[in-house]
């Protein structure tokens, strides 16, 4: 086993705190762009809605339950 040096501790903390904060700043990204899609409605006029677009929205629901459920240790993620 190669000793860390602490050089070499402190480039690998940069490294993931560079990694974190992009990735952080990529679902920021995604979440801003979904509350503005929300916002307007996905996009459907209420006349025009169908079973097409609760099923769309029913997904979405469901994939974002999953999310919340792993972040927030709820569901099948509680401890």
């Amino acid at each position: 086993m190669i000793p860390r040096t602490p050089n070499k501790t402190i480039k690998s903390n940069d490294d993931a705190l560079a990694a974190f904060v992009a990735g952080k700043a990529e679902i920021d990204a995604m979440l801003t762009r979904f509350q503005t899609l929300s916002d307007d409605h996905f996009d459907v006029a209420p006349d025009e809605v169908n079973w097409g677009h609760v099923g769309s929205l029913g997904h979405y629901a469901d994939l974002l339950k999953r999310i919340t459920d792993m972040a927030f240790n709820e569901g099948e993620h509680a401890a």
